[in-house]
């Protein structure tokens, strides 16, 4: 049995393979604000210059999802995907060795532009592996590498930062990038490139209503979960009263919610995509609602954050959703997600910021976060319209054919 076939009897390995990049892409994403005071004593510049770092790597991840999904539209998946992780490896590398403030910039911003691209391809891969009904499920086993690295990556990161240096956590990070290119090339397909692909088919998923209506369902409605995680410390510290020993638990406790939600609630939209993230709208913004009520002990913050990472599925719903109102621009749509996520990680610790800045105090954040999510929903509702509209036509277009062949 050849690699090229072998794989497609063996989905599991395939998505292992994915998720152990999805697993190294989590890990520096989230872990780099917690490396944060390490590598600003080390360059030589405040906390507030170093948090632009933090910023390069997101405007990496906006400006590469579409760029390089429209330049890698001719390519076979399994070599974009290589591609990409060699990208990723190399700017994690060259993190690694920065000498200055102005290049760890360059470098964070080179390794945050194949993030979204390759979320986007891997989950076309995850998706073509399986039946069309378990395709959430399987974008989720990719989403759950991400998820596995706030519990596990983050804190693993933190802690060899602080026992041998930050500079060893972009290291790990890198060498987990080509432990993922390894494990593509061994297990992932090998499918020819589709012959009609081309860049300008790829920008035709801008053309899509449906499109922009579920990218601005995602910048919305996850800002309210960036909300109350940017500020979470600072609300455990200053409204909780506990330690800072209890802090990371917390935290962790949040990212086991992200896990669990992406292995449970893909089920659901497997059956019903739409209803799953117009229900997961609502449940984070009755969570979110809850958090200032459950900010005073923290058994309550505890349990609160852990569901309102439940609500995280919502990535995972949007992304199956994306690949259905693409048509024939998968790559760009897929991979757009990513960048409607780091919009979110954007707009939600801002207004967040605001509220706190206004005086409303750290667990304001929850009401943030209820409100952005309460405003997602009449985006949510339109995407619905839009599509019932749709079918109607479409309904009515068969009848009259039907009725002009008689």
């Amino acid at each position: 049995m050849s690699l090229a076939t072998s794989p497609q009897h063996r989905p599991g390995l395939v998505l292992l393979a994915l998720a152990v990049g999805s697993f190294a892409i989590g890990t520096t994403e989230f872990a780099t604000m917690s490396l944060l005071p390490y590598f600003a004593q080390s360059l030589g510049i405040d906390a507030p210059t170093a948090g632009h770092v933090i910023s390069a790597y997101a405007l990496g991840v906006v400006v590469g999802a579409p760029v390089l999904a429209v330049l890698g539209a001719r390519m076979p998946r399994r070599r974009l995907l290589i591609a990409l992780m060699a990208l990723f490896a190399i700017g994690n590398g060259l993190s690694a060795i920065a000498p200055d403030y102005r290049w760890m910039l360059v470098f964070r911003f080179i390794s945050g532009l194949p993030h979204g691209a390759y979320f986007g391809i891997a989950s076309l891969v995850a998706s073509s592996l399986v039946p069309a009904n378990r395709r959430t499920m399987a974008v989720g086993r990719v989403f759950l590498g991400l998820t596995v690295a706030t519990i596990i990556g983050v804190p693993m990161a933190n802690w060899l930062g602080q026992a041998v240096g930050w500079r060893w956590s972009f290291g790990l990070v890198s060498l987990l990038a080509v432990l993922t290119m390894t494990s593509v090339g061994i297990f992932a397909p090998d499918t020819p490139a589709d012959h009609r692909a081309s860049p300008l088919r790829e920008l035709g998923a801008l053309g899509r209503a449906q499109v922009w209506i579920t990218l601005a369902i995602g910048a919305v409605g996850f800002g309210g979960m960036f909300s109350i995680y940017t500020y979470l410390a600072d609300t455990l510290t200053a409204v909780t009263h506990v330690d800072a020993a209890t802090v990371p638990f917390v935290l962790s406790v949040f990212g086991l919610g992200l896990t669990v939600g992406n292995m449970v609630v893909p089920a659901f939209a497997d059956r019903a995509v739409m209803r799953t993230a117009g229900g997961l709208l609502l449940w984070s913004a009755a969570m979110l609602a809850l958090f200032p009520l459950m900010a005073h002990d923290v058994w309550l913050i505890s349990l609160n954050v852990f569901l309102v990472g439940v609500g995280g599925a919502l990535g995972t719903v949007l992304q199956t959703r994306l690949m259905d109102v693409a048509g024939d621009a998968q790559s760009l749509a897929a991979a757009l997600n990513h960048s409607a996520f780091n919009a979110a990680n954007a707009l939600g610790p801002f207004l967040g910021g605001l509220a706190i800045a206004a005086g409303f105090g750290w667990t304001s954040t929850g009401w943030v976060g209820a409100l952005l999510a309460v405003g997602a929903m009449p985006l949510w509702l339109w995407a619905v319209l839009l599509e019932r509209r749709h079918r109607a036509a479409r309904a009515g277009r068969l009848v009259t054919s039907a009725e002009s062949a008689r």
